[in-house]
C-alpha cells in the first residue's frame, strides 16, 4: 500500500496545493486521484502566478479576454475560475460520495482586501456565483478584518476557506468568526450547513526562526504550533458551543495544514507531513512534497488529541527568546505582504502577454 493511501486510511485528507492548465490538459491531476489518494485542492496568488506566467497554455484565452475589454484583475478571474471548475468536476464525485465533507478546490479573493471587510465580502459572493461549483471554497484571510467577513460570508451561505491562519490564537479568533455566521443562520431560519476549513500556515515557522534557535529546537517549531493548534481544533469539537451547532445541523469545520512543503534542506522532504497525520483535518500539499511522501513516506501514527509535547516544547522554544505571539502576528503580515506581490507580479505578467499577444 502506498504511503498516501496508509495517510488517507489514517483519517486525513490529501490535497494538492498547486494547480496549472498543464496539470488539468495531461491528465495528471486526474492521475493523482486515481493513484496517490489527492482529494482536494488548494491555490493562491503566487501558485497563479508560477502557472500563467511561465506558460503559454493560457495565451489563447488572456487573447480573447483581452480584447473583450476586461480589467487585468477581471481577466485574471476568469483564467483562473476555468480552471478550478475544471478541477471541481474532477472532484465532484469524491464531494458527493463523502456528502460534501471532501472533493473541495478553493479561489482566493484579491490579497488587497486583507483589510477591507466590506469589499472582501462583495467579492467572495460575486466569485462564488460566477463559479457555480458546489465544492468551491473561497478563501479569506484571518486578519482582524478578515474574521468580520468570514462572518459575513458564512452567513450569507458562501463556504469560506480560512487563510493565513499560522497560531492556535489565529485560529480560534477565525473559527469563532465562522461559528458566529451559524449561530446567524440559525437565528434567522436558515440552515447552518455551511463548510469551512481553517488553514494553517506550518513551515514558515521554522523558516523565520532557523537560524535564530538552538539547534535542538530546529525545525520542531512548526509542528508544535500545528500540534497545539489541533488540540485546540478537538476541543473545540467537543465544546457545548460547537455541539448546540452540530445539534442544528452545521457540519464541522475542519483544521488544514498548509505551507507544508520543507524549507531546510538539512531535513526530510516529508517532514511535515509524516509528523502531522491527524484524523479529520487535511494536508495540502506542494507537488513535490505530494510526490515525495508518494515515494518514501512513513507515518509516525496520528497526533493524539491533546497535542502530546506541543505544551512543553512551546514553553521552551519561548524561553529561548521567540516572542511567539509577535512572531505569528510578523508571520501573518507577512504572508499577506507576500500574496499582494505575488498578486502585483501576476497582474504585470498578464498585462505583459495581453499586449504582446493583441500586438
Amino acid at each position: 500500500m502506498k504511503p498516501t493511501q496508509k495517510l488517507h486510511d489514517s483519517g486525513q485528507s490529501l490535497w494538492l496545493d498547486n494547480i496549472t492548465r498543464e496539470l488539468l490538459n495531461s491528465g495528471t491531476l486526474k492521475r493523482y486521484i486515481d493513484t496517490l489518494s489527492v482529494t482536494g485542492l488548494t491555490s493562491n496568488p503566487t501558485i497563479f502566478d508560477q502557472a500563467i506566467s511561465k506558460s503559454a497554455a493560457y495565451d489563447q484565452d488572456i487573447q480573447a479576454l483581452t480584447k473583450s475589454g476586461l480589467t487585468r484583475e477581471d481577466l485574471f478571474f476568469k483564467l483562473a475560475i476555468a480552471d478550478l471548475q475544471r478541477a471541481a468536476d474532477l472532484f465532484r464525485p469524491i464531494h458527493e460520495r463523502t456528502a460534501g465533507v471532501d472533493g473541495w478546490v478553493s479561489l482566493e479573493v484579491s490579497p488587497l482586501l486583507a483589510y477591507d471587510t466590506e469589499r472582501t465580502v462583495a467579492a467572495a459572493k460575486s466569485l462564488h456565483a460566477e463559479a457555480a461549483r458546489p465544492n468551491l471554497f473561497i478563501k479569506i484571510p484571518g486578519t482582524k478584518e478578515g474574521l468580520s467577513a468570514i462572518d459575513e460570508t458564512t452567513f450569507s451561505g458562501v463556504s469560506v476557506n480560512i487563510t493565513l491562519l499560522f497560531s492556535r490564537e489565529h485560529y480560534l479568533a477565525s473559527v469563532d468568526a465562522y461559528m458566529r455566521g451559524l449561530e446567524r443562520r440559525i437565528a434567522a431560519g436558515l440552515s447552518p450547513d455551511v463548510r469551512s476549513v481553517a488553514s494553517l500556515f506550518v513551515s514558515r515557522w521554522d523558516k523565520a526562526t532557523m537560524d535564530k534557535l538552538p539547534a535542538e529546537f530546529r525545525d520542531r517549531l512548526g509542528i508544535a504550533v500545528a500540534k497545539s493548534t489541533y488540540a485546540a481544533y478537538r476541543d473545540l469539537l467537543a465544546s457545548d458551543r460547537w455541539q448546540r451547532l452540530e445539534n442544528a445541523g452545521a457540519r464541522a469545520q475542519r483544521l488544514l495544514f498548509a505551507s507544508t512543503g520543507t524549507k531546510d534542506p538539512t531535513a526530510p522532504d516529508t517532514l511535515y507531513i509524516s509528523a502531522l497525520a491527524a484524523p479529520n483535518t487535511v494536508n495540502t500539499m506542494p507537488e513535490e512534497t505530494l510526490l515525495a511522501f508518494a515515494d518514501h513516506g512513513e507515518l509516525e501514527g496520528v497526533l493524539p488529541q491533546d497535542g502530546a509535547d506541543a505544551a512543553d516544547t512551546l514553553a521552551a522554544i519561548s524561553k529561548a527568546g521567540v516572542d511567539l505571539a509577535k512572531l505569528g502576528a510578523d508571520l501573518q503580515a507577512a504572508g499577506a505582504k507576500s500574496f499582494v506581490e505575488s498578486w502585483n507580479d501576476l497582474l504585470k505578467a498578464i498585462d505583459t502577454k495581453s499586449r504582446a499577444l493583441v500586438a
